[in-house]
């Protein structure tokens, strides 16, 4: 992948908009009206018929409909090997668009029937290393209580090239790993879901992690800024410049691929992080047009799968009783899902952290019909992608997935898979739900309720 330049990305961004077009900016497309100069040290390039795009390089602007070859150095333990790889091409006319998973008012449908998102979360199954084998055991678990969609990450970022990764930085410039350990070994988690039948929801380092696990957005702020502050990630140019060209070498990869269901744009985006650092500006505004302005670039490039924010479904009532509803982490569930752009909703539901303790039955029942009123007041699909207490799990699950098959929400994604693999037991942060357990049967029954809901 192109390496970039931060001073030539300060210098482009900020050209005045009325001589040219700033870097990883639009200039060109079908229905496309603005400038169509690009800022000098960029050229103008074809991403496919309805996006053209301002990127890296000395040229004249192009009409050519493939993207250049990029090299890109993978380091890997014992030996480094160079892998070239070629961009996807628009040259070919688009697939099928009943090959991919599409919403409808709040449903979803593939190939013109019903669509039932049910699931479970496995992180870790493109991140420990695991053979093809593994790979596929993971998958066949999960497959085996009636799921149809598992969201995995797509994001790995990292100071000091190590196991699996998909994005490293020296200084200021990051490197798009494309080799084995990188891209080559998600292309492996792809095949496997796919061959179990299985749908992918991907967040990727848009596609970043709010976390500081496996990188996320603290590390672009540092590395780029060296900045303690986790809320300039959402406004700084540079920094969304660099988190864009991840997006474009990492969605631009899949355009075609119709296993993934959707790409989420972040794993619960708040205003602070790990660290709790941030401005103390960042309000649920920020976050907002962060989310507007990085879902409409995925939709630029990539027209085939379907977007969501990844977040954790808070609310913006200041005077509500409860802190999830208070809007205080800078997310307003409502209005970003309202966001053209979004397709459907996403929501996540951990009561115990959140203040909730001997009340989580009953607290996560209303949480998940509120969103299910937020899910036909937009008219569009919402999920729980995430949910979980680590006491009591059988009884308070079957409560909460009856309230989800009752109240009409589209979909469920327990967190997480567990499997019982050839060197141990996949991760297990007291949630992991493995098929020889006692909760494997309450979400195994729900998925035949939801499926057979009509």
């Amino acid at each position: 992948m192109l390496k970039l330049s931060p001073g030539l990305i300060a210098l482009a961004l900020y050209l005045p908009s009325t001589f040219a077009t700033a870097i990883y900016g639009q200039c060109g497309g079908i229905g496309f009206t603005g400038d169509t100069t690009c800022a000098s040290g960029t050229t103008c390039q074809v991403e496919n018929p309805y996006y053209s795009q301002c990127l890296p390089g000395t040229a004249t602007a192009t009409t050519t409909t493939t993207k250049p070859t990029t090299t890109t150095t993978t380091t890997m333990k014992p030996t480094t090997t160079t892998t070239t790889t070629t961009g996807p091409t628009t040259t070919a006319a688009p697939p099928s668009p009943t090959g991919f998973v599409k919403a409808s008012g709040t449903a979803f449908s593939l190939n013109g029937s019903k669509f039932t998102v049910v699931g479970e979360n496995s992180y870790w199954v493109g991140l420990m290393g695991y053979s093809t084998t593994d790979m596929n055991k993971a998958f066949a678990d999960i497959a085996s209580a009636g799921s149809t969609v598992v969201r995995t990450w797509g994001f790995n970022e990292v100071t000091s090239p190590n196991g699996i990764y998909y994005q490293s930085w020296s200084g200021s410039t990051p490197t798009v790993n494309t080799g084995a350990s990188g891209l080559a070994n998600f292309d492996n988690v792809i095949a496997a879901a796919k061959a179990n039948g299985i749908r992918l929801i991907v967040a990727l380092q848009v596609l970043t992690n709010n976390w500081s696990d496996y990188g996320g957005m603290d590390v672009y702020v540092k590395q780029i800024l060296n900045s303690p502050n986790h809320d300039l990630f959402y406004t700084d140019a540079t920094v969304k410049a660099a988190f864009k060209n991840y997006i474009r070498a990492f969605v631009g990869r899949y355009l075609n691929e119709p296993t993934i269901m959707a790409w989420e744009l972040a794993n619960e985006p708040r205003c602070k992080g790990s660290t709790g650092t941030s401005t103390g500006t960042c309000t649920t505004t920020t976050v907002t047009a962060w989310i507007k302005e990085i879902s409409a670039y995925i939709k630029s490039i990539d027209t085939n799968h379907l977007v969501a924010v990844g977040d954790e479904g808070f609310y913006n009532q200041p005077s509500a009783p409860t802190y999830p509803y208070q809007g205080s982490e800078g997310v307003d569930f409502d209005a970003n899902l309202a966001i053209s752009a979004i397709d459907f909703g996403t929501f996540h539901s951990y009561p115990t952290s959140w203040g909730q303790s001997g009340n989580e039955s009953a607290w996560g029942t209303q949480w998940i019909a509120d969103h299910a009123t937020s899910q036909k007041k937009a008219n569009k699909p919402v999920i729980i992608e995430e949910f979980g207490v680590t006491s009591n799990q059988a009884t308070i699950y079957t409560t909460w997935l009856n309230q989800v098959v009752s109240s009409g929400l589209t979909g469920e994604l327990i967190w997480q898979a567990g499997s019982h693999l050839t060197n141990g037991d996949t991760p297990n942060d007291g949630y992991a739900v493995y098929v020889d357990g006692p909760v494997f049967p309450v979400i195994k029954a729900a998925a035949a309720q939801l499926k057979a809901r009509a």
